[in-house]
């Protein structure tokens, strides 16, 4: 029996894989590259397109962690339905969904008709899997801080003494590491009581000068935060990201813009449920050596 890690390479599956490895937890990793795995980890490859590949990477496992890759609308639809499929046949003891800052629920704004309808990938996943009967909860991040380490963002802070950002000045946003994210899956993985959606991230929410004023202790410099638009945002990450996925960022942007807040609630919060406070930004930073 095994805990299995979709994306344990990456930016969020690799924390999930370090956490559950530091606990002594027996792992396998669900990877394209094993070769950047720690050694000695079991690997399985397992194509997002095939529920059989998928459905014998689950086969005893007890848990699987998963989010849906990066990729066309229609590929992550049908990883999805894949994903769902596989955990029907195979049935894990238990599985951690995180949407990975996509939106999961249509929120009630203003009481009225939301403008943020939920991902479409990541809604069908969670109604297969919630479908499937398999214990299930649902990680629900806002906002990465790893965001804020790109080079074009990170770099003006350092530089230049400027943190530019497509968030309004007051505009309040529960933040929250890849870190703090893997510690949650890790212990929810054992929690098989708890189920549904769990929030995670900094609560009360900070705004940008908040975050400016984190960076620039951490620099020991003076940090003001400048809001810029999304479409500047996504001009400044093109070149990195290439112009599809620049542009679908932006687009996010322009949607979050819509909204009161982009804040946790706290009721259910992995802070409140499983006792994780989530790490302050200055805290992030110094555990990263940033």
């Amino acid at each position: 029996m095994s805990y299995v890690i979709h994306g344990a390479t990456g930016a969020q599956g690799a924390p999930v894989l370090a956490a559950l490895r530091a606990a002594g937890k027996p792992v396998t990793a669900v990877t394209r590259d094993p070769g950047k795995l720690p050694e000695g980890t079991p690997a399985v490859a397992a194509d997002y397109a095939s529920a059989e590949e998928l459905a014998r990477a689950y086969e005893g496992a007890d848990g699987v962690f998963v989010h849906l890759p990066l990729a066309a609308p229609d590929d992550r639809l049908a990883y999805a339905a894949h994903i769902a499929a596989a955990v029907a046949e195979a049935r894990p003891a238990r599985v951690v969904i995180s949407t990975s800052g996509s939106f999961a629920d249509a929120p009630d704004v203003a009481g009225g008709t939301s403008p943020v309808p939920a991902d479409p990938a990541v809604a069908r996943l969670i109604e297969g899997v919630a479908a499937s009967g398999v214990s299930y909860a649902v990680l629900a991040p806002k906002l990465f801080l790893e965001n804020l380490l790109l080079p074009p963002v990170v770099g003006a802070a350092r530089e230049e003494g400027v943190l530019r950002y497509p968030i309004g000045t007051d505009f309040p946003v529960s933040w929250v590491s890849h870190l703090d994210v893997a510690d949650a899956a890790a212990a929810l993985l054992e929690r098989p009581d708890l189920t549904g959606t769990v929030p995670v991230g900094q609560y009360p929410p900070v705004t940008g000068p908040q975050l400016a004023e984190a960076f620039g202790a951490r620099f020991g410099r003076g940090v003001t935060y400048e809001a810029i638009t999304p479409d500047e945002f996504g001009a400044l990450i093109a070149p990195l990201l290439g112009e599809p996925t620049a542009a679908g960022v932006a687009a996010l942007y322009r949607t979050i813009a819509t909204l009161p807040d982009h804040a946790i609630t706290p009721a259910r919060s992995a802070e409140t449920l499983l006792g994780l406070a989530p790490r302050t930004t200055g805290a992030w930073l110094a555990d990263l050596g940033i």
